[in-house]
């Protein structure tokens, strides 16, 4: 038998072995996905009242205008049948080499056969005419509210995304490669990551973003050093310990969002902004929520404002023995710090210097992309689970999230995944991303209809703890810091917030990047800058098209707002020399409880 041969034999043997184990892994997922639980289908998909609306519009305009409708037609079908008709004539004569491509460029489409084979290119260019003439048909749309109109941009945006070809083996160039080079060894990697991931997640496709053997809260994320100095049923509370022989007098609390976990502020020692802070010489503190289950059905906004922030603050304002502290929220901890804030002032309670707010909604006139989620026919659906079940899924929130970048959250990992076999990224930002927390399913129904629809904090205002507090009662000394790309919290909705509040000491920082990248931006890594504006009184454009752009990290220039107004200098506090004994060494417990 010559080498060729053997080499055939060998190959038709991986070949059987391969199918082999794609019967086995098929019945495991077949299995696997028969336990899966339903998901309520009002969860799945918006209201059929806005697919009908969308079309009585269309239908209308077609009525009223119908030589725009028929433009738009006779342009997509001429650029349709032109294009098969140019790759025919090629094909005819012999000439294997794609027609003319004037497609934008898409990071999808970065394997060279897309330009250069005639079938795959034939593929993209069609696909990218469809895309485009689904995308103007509807932008076209005369007749629908504003609110309907986002809606219907964004689902069609879905649909045109979910059927782009990259997410098929059969027009997957990068996947049909992997598998030709492995003897199939790729498809059957791949479906051993599904079968995985399907059985992980009792029967739901998701896609792990992240290895999660290379990642361990404690050993190698949430790392600075400190000590759980208070617990209760809500929070635990972190102290940190100094890296400096002097800090300043007054303590800095800071308060994540519940939605995630603490420890994207102390990924690791050289992004952490836990670290640099404590680097700068602050006594610092931090809340770590606990993940709720069913038990938590009947905790609201009450119960995180009394248990959580005003219990914080006074421990921290005993742990200290000082009678102010500054405080800091980030994202819906933001949201619900200004709540306490109005708080504290009808009590006429002095306990807060000053305030920072990282990427916070508190005027929600304005939704942002999120909005999309936010209307009655998702809200009354998620309110129905929450009754039925205590609480909000981090299922629901994660897929919510993902699906406002699908492409880098959703489709790209589950072609890595699944078509070329490839396993997860060690990458500890998708870890931290994955783990994610539910929501009490009172206070989850609470934040939806009183603040996200209602808008209540910035109009009536909101009802907290039997009274109702308003913006303009946030009277401390204000930093907040927007994001510019943010698709959670839109930075022009933040700035629109701030404006609102009373305090007349406010400032605002606008930074590159999104809700994560824009916050987690160290100085050293010299990425992204920010802008300022002194005027605060300005209309959210006006504000940027004034503003100065500055190169580097934000990180500075708060601390400069921060440092003035966090007294002289002390000896450093050690944990415990107040008495608070260590309840167990940071990051603490309640993070690790998935």
């Amino acid at each position: 038998m010559t080498s060729g041969e053997d080499k055939e034999v060998r190959d038709l043997d991986v070949m059987n072995a391969n199918i082999a184990k794609i019967e086995t892994l098929s019945k495991r997922l077949a299995a696997a996905m028969a336990q899966g639980k339903p998901v309520p289908q009002a969860l799945q998909a918006p209201n059929q009242d806005l697919f009908v609306k969308a079309a009585s519009a269309y239908m209308a305009e077609m009525v009223n205008n119908p030589a725009k409708i028929m433009e738009h037609q006779i342009g997509y079908w001429g650029k349709t049948l032109t294009h098969f008709t140019e790759a025919q004539n090629r094909f005819a004569k012999g000439d294997y080499t794609p027609p003319a491509d004037d497609t934008p460029k898409d990071r999808r489409f970065s394997n060279p056969l897309w330009d250069t084979h005639p079938y795959f290119n034939f593929v993209k260019q069609q696909y990218m005419a469809n895309a485009q003439a689904m995308t103007e048909a509807v932008q076209d749309i005369e007749g629908l509210p504003d609110s309907d109109r986002r809606r219907v941009d964004y689902f069609t945006k879905q649909i045109v995304d979910m059927l782009a070809p990259t997410n098929f083996l059969a027009t997957n160039p990068d996947a049909l490669e992997q598998a030709v080079a492995t003897n199939g060894d790729s498809l059957v990697a791949g479906l051993e990551n599904l079968v995985r991931d399907v059985e992980e997640h009792d029967g739901q496709m998701i896609v792990s973003l992240a290895d999660k053997t290379a990642f361990e809260v404690g050993r190698n994320l949430g790392t600075s050093e400190g000590a759980v100095v208070f617990r209760n049923r809500m929070f635990e509370l972190i102290q940190y310990a100094p890296t400096t022989p002097t800090v300043h007098e007054t303590p800095l609390l800071i308060f994540p969002p519940w939605i995630n976990k603490f420890y994207i502020l102390d990924m690791k020692e050289q992004n952490s902004l836990i670290k640099w802070i404590v680097d700068q010489g602050y006594t610092l503190f931090i809340v770590s929520w606990v993940n709720p289950d069913e038990s938590y059905a009947d905790v609201g906004m009450d119960e995180y404002v009394e248990e959580g922030f005003l219990t914080a603050i006074d421990q921290v304002k005993q742990i200290t023995g000082v009678p102010k502290i500054n405080v800091t929220g980030y994202c819906i901890a933001g949201t619900t710090l200004s709540i306490t804030l109005g708080l504290l002032k009808q009590r006429g309670d002095t306990s807060i210097n000053s305030a920072t707010f990282f990427t916070t909604l508190t005027d929600f006139s304005d939704q942002g992309e999120v909005g999309v989620f936010l209307d009655n026919d998702f809200v009354d659906a998620i309110e129905a689970e929450a009754q039925r079940t205590g609480m909000m899924s981090s299922f629901y929130m994660a897929r919510t999230f993902s699906y406002l970048r699908a492409n880098d959250l959703i489709y790209q990992p589950a072609i890595r995944s699944y078509m070329l076999g490839e396993a997860p990224p060690v990458f500890d930002l998708l870890y931290w991303n994955s783990d994610s927390t539910n929501l009490p399913g009172k206070m989850a129904i609470q934040y939806l209809r009183n603040l996200c629809q209602g808008d209540f904090l910035a109009t009536t205002g909101f009802p907290i703890c039997d009274t109702k507090v308003h913006l303009s009662e946030v009277s401390v000394p204000v930093c907040a810091i927007g994001c510019e790309t943010d698709h959670i919290a839109a930075w022009a909705s933040s700035y629109n917030g701030v404006r609102q509040m009373g305090t007349k000491d406010k400032t605002f920082i606008l930074s590159e990047s999104g809700h994560i990248a824009g916050i987690v931006n160290p100085p050293s890594k010299k990425k992204y800058g920010h802008y300022t504006n002194d005027d605060a009184t300005l209309p959210p454009q006006e504000w940027k098209e004034g503003a100065t752009f500055h190169k580097g990290s934000w990180w500075p220039r708060w601390e400069a707002w921060l440092d003035t107004r966090s007294g002289g200098s002390i000896p450093a506090r050690q944990i415990g020399d107040s008495g608070w004994v260590s309840l167990a060494p940071a990051p603490g417990t309640y993070v690790k409880a998935s």
